[in-house]
């Protein structure tokens, strides 16, 4: 499997407010065996996560979510929120009524199962997210002198992203209130400014229904918060109906034309907007079987084509077909790291060999490991000459 399958699924037309464009995702019958509900957590929503090997995860947490594939559905639906661990609701990160300190709770792993259950308890997009802090976290495999002590001795330890919550992003709140949810929905893509900022999806329409508001806590790239922010209006789907000759002359007619609007409105979406998110290829790692099921988290190919890349986390049955999906949207910085970082590796860290490989000048290589906010791993002497460099050229 290198790509995402999200067979079973058929869009709607788009429903926009402002600079937001939501395309609501329907099942024709949900998938059966597995359900989807939310875990709510007391506090702060800052959570710090024990990964074993002395590595902890810190990061904002308002939410986990647990995963049933016993085919019952036990604890999903209407009553989804019933009888969880931590039944307050909400979460403070500054104003007024914040406390005068901001607790930070403690998880055990980022995904685990219930003991003697078959429900597994993971937090979402915190699966990919430490997929991508982790990548090449261990820094370089070799002692090349260019790098410090601290980079041979702890690897790229600690690695930080920044990410906004999803009601910091301005419109997007008001829109999933206003938004209407189709019969059968089970799930959405995500537009700001026409710009994909995120795709969700989950087995059945019912845990659609309880999961929708979590959407504006979910965590979003700092593209996604520019292009809201600084993005216009943008246009509202539209479908016209033109009664030619021997056209429209009953409500069957009417019917049948009205489809044929929605199959064109889905091949052009398909085609244009959703086009790098699904044809992308993907490396997956299986982080846990359930069943028949499985949970994948993914990272793209860290391409520099312009094209937008997303990490994410993905639970498909027993054909590869998508369940369960979430997606973050990398910023151009983020490619760029993953990019300069998967280079690196190759080369086993090899300033030189990068550069060459890269077609660009040892300086240059340094100069964009600094940009990367990784430049504290560098040995002085090759700050140094890179300076040299610099001022000689």
């Amino acid at each position: 499997m290198t790509r995402i399958d999200l067979t079973g699924l058929d869009v709607r037309p788009a429903q926009v407010w402002g600079g937001v464009r939501i395309v609501p995702l329907v099942r024709a019958e949900p998938v059966a065996g597995l359900r989807l509900r939310r875990e709510l957590y007391e506090g702060s929503g800052l959570a710090t996560v024990d990964l074993g090997d002395r590595t902890t995860y810190t990061s904002y947490v308002p939410h986990g979510f647990v995963a049933d594939w016993t085919g019952a559905g036990a604890g999903a639906g209407a009553g989804a929120e019933q009888g969880v661990e931590s039944a307050a609701y909400g979460t403070v990160l500054g104003g007024e009524g914040a406390p005068p300190c901001v607790p930070v709770r403690r998880v055990h792993r980022l995904a685990k199962r219930r003991q003697g259950e078959r429900r597994l308890r993971f937090l979402p997009l915190h699966l990919a997210l430490d997929g991508y802090l982790a990548l090449h976290f261990g820094g370089p495999s070799v002692v090349w002198d260019d790098w410090s002590r601290k980079a041979l001795g702890q690897g790229l330890s600690p690695r930080a992203e920044a990410a906004y919550a999803g009601w910091a992003v301005p419109g997007l709140g008001e829109a999933l209130r206003i938004f209407e949810l189709h019969p059968g929905q089970c799930g959405l893509l995500l537009y700001v400014a026409d710009a994909l900022a995120a795709a969700f999806v989950v087995p059945h329409p019912d845990d659609y229904r309880v999961l929708h508001p979590t959407l504006v806590e979910d965590l979003y790239g700092e593209l996604v918060h520019q292009y809201a922010y600084y993005g216009a209006q943008v246009p509202e789907f539209t479908a016209r109906i033109r009664d030619g000759v021997g056209g429209i002359r009953t409500l069957a007619d009417l019917r049948a034309a009205a489809r044929q609007e929605e199959r064109a409105w889905a091949e052009a979406h398909d085609g244009l907007m959703a086009r790098d998110l699904l044809e992308t290829s993907y490396a997956f790692e299986r982080v846990y079987r359930m069943g028949d099921f499985d949970l994948f988290r993914f990272l793209p190919p860290f391409l520099r084509d312009g094209r937008e890349q997303h990490i994410g986390e993905l639970i498909t049955d027993h054909k590869g077909r998508a369940a369960y999906l979430k997606t973050f949207r990398l910023s151009e910085k983020q490619i760029r790291k993953g990019h300069l970082l998967r280079r690196l590796a190759d080369r086993d860290w090899h300033l030189e060999a990068t550069a060459e490989d890269l077609g660009t000048t040892y300086a240059e290589v340094v100069r964009r490991i600094e940009a990367a906010g990784l430049g504290g791993l560098l040995d002085a002497h090759v700050v140094a000459r890179r300076t040299r460099e610099k001022e000689e050229g």
